[in-house]
């Protein structure tokens, strides 16, 4: 008798489950530690599991415990040279110093990804598919190198931030599943950064960069997009795009069994094979997976045999569509279909390996401090800080004490960053909506999302001097160097002392243009 061939497959799985069941319960109840995290990566989890890896993808960690080479190359503005990024140790974090050294006084893109497994599917620069970038050519744009930082097991990082119109692909690769051949995938997410734009993808797409019919795609999207598929709650959701749909489960369109997870960092796993595939999720700081599906096929046409072709995406759908926003760091493929033993061992190791938000101090204009700015105006405002509303994208000025709500002391609370045009700068992302950074917009300053682009990174750029008054410090716009960041009539602009705006007015302009670091209100 002549078994189907999903049956052989799941055989297979069983056999591999069986064969890393030791090594998943030992790696499930070790201490977790940065140690352990090092000396043995996911790939070598995936590998004695019988699934190798033929694809990994980080620029915070090596994937591989004697992994020594390049993690990804970032290229700087000023000159166009670009330096790869490797791991502080064989099978340790990346060295950020280099790229902190290699991109002094001026802005960086990460114009490489490269593949750890061996098989040369390294990422770069989306070229122009049925949906144009923004670059040059109809081209994405790539992700600003210091807009994601982080540490991992207490050392310094940068994720890939992927804003609307950057996206990374490789259309020629080596050993990705094709066809209906069985594969697997995992990803890490910043699970607050995400919109409803399509797509924020990593996995298997078109190598034509074009939309080639339903089941020619198989990969992780994270967002909340409710235009294909959608979970329970409000989103984001951890989805599989199987192309002309993003699947929950079984039925096109809502699947109640796939919650919303919103963790700071995401594991995010979809897997597939003959007439079964699986979407599975968990907080990367901590605990195991949850199993949101695993069944057969979606129950629409198109979808059983799959037709996958074996590009590789981020941040993109198949066909270029480059709406989607979010933030990777690090993620892989494999061949064959991998047990949930041999992927709960992976997330064990993802646990190990110390996921941090990033923030080092307080009170301080160091990158990485969380801090609240306090106007010195008097009499008006001594009390007041430098705050977004909650109802508009708009930045102002309040009084803040110790009895205010904690949303006010969260509105008025930043981390500060490198400067994203210029890291002798700095920016000022907010601390309850990350991914929002301080900008200003028709000299109004704004809190908003990154929309992609020289553009924003130059409106979000801030040099800071010595106060105007005398007192505290001042914040010139890197792109208006006449301009610091001003209050007028309790609202915050970019201002110069005397000018035909209403907020150029020369009358307390030094003061208003001066700020106290304070230390930050939450």
């Amino acid at each position: 008798m002549i078994k189907p061939p999903w049956i052989r497959s799941v055989r297979r799985a069983l056999f591999a489950a069986g064969a890393t069941a030791a090594l998943a319960a030992g790696l499930l109840t070790a201490t977790a530690t940065t140690s352990q995290a090092a000396t043995q990566g996911p790939c070598d989890i995936y590998a004695a599991g019988g699934t190798p890896c033929v694809a990994a993808h980080s620029t915070t960690r090596a994937l591989y415990g004697t992994y020594n080479g390049p993690l990804y190359q970032v290229k700087r503005a000023s000159d166009d040279t670009t330096k790869d990024i490797g791991p502080l140790t064989a099978g340790g974090v990346a060295d950020a110093a280099q790229q902190d050294s290699f991109c002094a006084n001026t802005s960086c893109v990460i114009s490489v990804i490269y593949d750890q497994s061996g098989k040369g599917n390294k990422l770069t620069q989306a070229l122009k598919g049925h949906w144009p970038g923004p670059a040059e050519g109809g081209n994405d744009n790539l992700a600003n190198a210091f807009e994601a930082p982080i540490t991992v097991g207490g050392h310094k990082a940068y994720g890939v931030y992927v804003a609307p119109g950057t996206g990374y692909r490789n259309n020629n690769t080596n050993g990705i599943a094709t066809g209906d051949q069985p594969e697997g995938m995992y990803a890490i997410f910043d699970g607050t950064h995400y919109n409803a734009g399509c797509c924020f993808d990593y996995g298997n797409a078109e190598t034509t960069g074009n939309d080639d019919g339903n089941g020619t795609m198989e990969a992780i999207y994270f967002g909340n997009s409710t235009g294909w598929g959608s979970g329970s709650g409000p989103g984001p959701w951890i989805m599989a795009d199987l192309e002309n749909g993003l699947f929950s489960g079984v039925n096109r369109g809502f699947n109640a069994g796939d919650p919303t997870i919103n963790h700071r960092f995401v594991t995010a796993i979809v897997k597939g094979g003959p007439n079964r595939w699986a979407i599975r999720g968990g907080n990367a700081q901590s605990g195991g997976l949850s199993t949101f599906y695993d069944g057969v096929r979606p129950n629409a046409t198109g979808y059983d045999p799959m037709k996958k072709q074996g590009a590789i995406i981020l941040g993109i759908g198949g066909d270029n569509s480059n709406t989607g926003q979010g933030t990777f760091y690090e993620g892989v493929m494999t061949q064959g279909y991998p047990s949930a033993a041999t992927e709960d061992a992976v997330q064990a190791n993802i646990t190990a390996a110390g996921y941090n938000s990033g923030s080092t101090s307080t009170g301080s204009l160091t990158p990485g401090s969380r801090i609240s700015l306090k106007a010195t105006t008097s009499p008006c405002c001594t009390t007041h800080y430098l705050r977004h509303n909650d109802t508009d994208t708009k930045v102002v000025i309040s009084s803040i004490t110790s009895s205010s709500p904690a949303t006010d002391k969260a509105d008025a609370t930043w981390i500060v960053r490198a400067g994203l045009a210029n890291t002798s700068c700095l920016s000022f992302e907010s601390v309850d909506k990350p991914g929002q950074f301080l900008r200003h917009a028709n000299y109004q300053l704004h809190l908003n999302t990154d929309s992609g682009g020289s553009s924003f990174a130059k409106d979000a750029t801030f040099c800071p001097t010595a106060g105007n008054s005398g007192v505290g410090t001042s914040f010139q716009s890197v792109n208006f160097p006449t301009k610091y960041i001003r209050h007028y009539n309790y609202t915050a602009y970019v201002a110069s002392n005397g000018g035909t705006n209403a907020w150029d007015n020369t009358r307390a302009w030094a003061q208003d243009t001066s700020w106290l670091t304070a230390a930050p209100w939450s």
